[in-house]
Order: C-alpha cells, then sequence, then structure tokens
C-alpha cells in the first residue's frame, strides 16, 4: 500500500509530466491550467491543491525540468575531476538532454520573459556558475565564477540552436570547446 504523501507526489509528478509534454505542443505562453488537468487526466482541484496558481507550476515545472537535466549531467561528469575535460563533458550532457526533451524551447527562451519563473532563472543559473566555477579556476581564469556563467550563456545559445535544427550540431560543440583554455585550433576542429 501507498501512503497519502506517495499518492500525493505520484499525483503532483503526473501533473508536471503532463505539464513537459505541454510545453513540447503549446510552450509556456499557451499552456493553461485547463490544459494541463486535461493532459493529465486530472481535476482542475488537484491541480490548486499541489501548486497554488499557474506560477507556481510554472516554477515547478521549470525546475523538475532542470532538476532532470542535473541529474544527467552530474551522472555523465562523476568520474572527472575539474577542469576543461568535465566542461565539455557537462556541455554535452546538457546538450542532449535538451535535444531529448523537445519542449526545451519553452523552457529556456520563453521561460526568459515569463515573470513567475525568471527569478527561478538567474538563482540557478547563479548557482551553476558558483559550480562551475571550480572548473574555471582549474583552467586559471582569473574570475572563474564570472567566466562560468558567460560559458552557461553559450551553452543555452547552443542549445537553442541544435533545438532550432532539430539535430546534434557538431561545428557548434567544436565552436564551444575552443571557448575552454587548452585548446588548440586544430584540435578544437576534431575534438
Amino acid at each position: 500500500m501507498t501512503t497519502r504523501a506517495e499518492r500525493a507526489a505520484g499525483t503532483r509528478g503526473e501533473l508536471l509530466d503532463a505539464g513537459l509534454r505541454l510545453c513540447e505542443r503549446v510552450g509556456l505562453s499557451g499552456m493553461s491550467v485547463n490544459l494541463v488537468v486535461q493532459e493529465a487526466g486530472l481535476a482542475k482541484g488537484t491541480f490548486f491543491h499541489h501548486f497554488g496558481d499557474r506560477s507556481g507550476f510554472l516554477r515547478a515545472l521549470h525546475q523538475e525540468f532542470h532538476d532532470r537535466l542535473f541529474a544527467e549531467i552530474t551522472a555523465a561528469v562523476a568520474h572527472l575531476a575539474p577542469g576543461r575535460a568535465r566542461l565539455i563533458a557537462a556541455a554535452d550532457a546538457y546538450l542532449d538532454g535538451c535535444l531529448r526533451h523537445r519542449g526545451v524551447r519553452a523552457l529556456l527562451l520563453e521561460a526568459r520573459a515569463e515573470p513567475a519563473i525568471s527569478q527561478a532563472i538567474a538563482e540557478r543559473n547563479a548557482q551553476a556558475a558558483q559550480v562551475l566555477g571550480d572548473d574555471f579556476a582549474v583552467l586559471g581564469w582569473p574570475h572563474p565564477v564570472a567566466g562560468a556563467a558567460l560559458w552557461l550563456g553559450l551553452v543555452v545559445e547552443a542549445a537553442l540552436a541544435e533545438f532550432a535544427a532539430g539535430q546534434r550540431r557538431p561545428e557548434i560543440r567544436t565552436a564551444l570547446a575552443h571557448f575552454l583554455p587548452g585548446t588548440s585550433a586544430r584540435a578544437a576542429r576534431t575534438g
């Protein structure tokens, strides 16, 4: 038997999964509470019980999307020491994850203009820059957290370019690697 808390978590997860699917079809601007509950096959009251309002849902949706990506990235870099190789592996894991989750455009591009989650985006980016700052410190950057913040922007733009192409863009991934110290022009083309 499941506990009440487990059932509630399952229902909340169903709503978030429905929201992630809807991101692919209608984006954030087209996502309504009615569409979410219809997609999940749940009552409208259930939605409000778990999220309070649309803004709370959008914040939770953004968090869920990035938590899933973060888990994939963490697994991809677990065996690597801080530095260039770990940054490239993390970027590849992020880009691959974004390609698998086609709602990425809504969660990366539209989310920037969505008041309900713009603050959460800024906080998450600042946290990620702090984590990646260790990699940039190893690379000898004088301002490692600032370098990490700029790197994050490059990787997000790469994700949007790959989204538009509907596939990996090897030349973009190579260009990303070229921005990091320790890359010769020739190695960047073959890496």
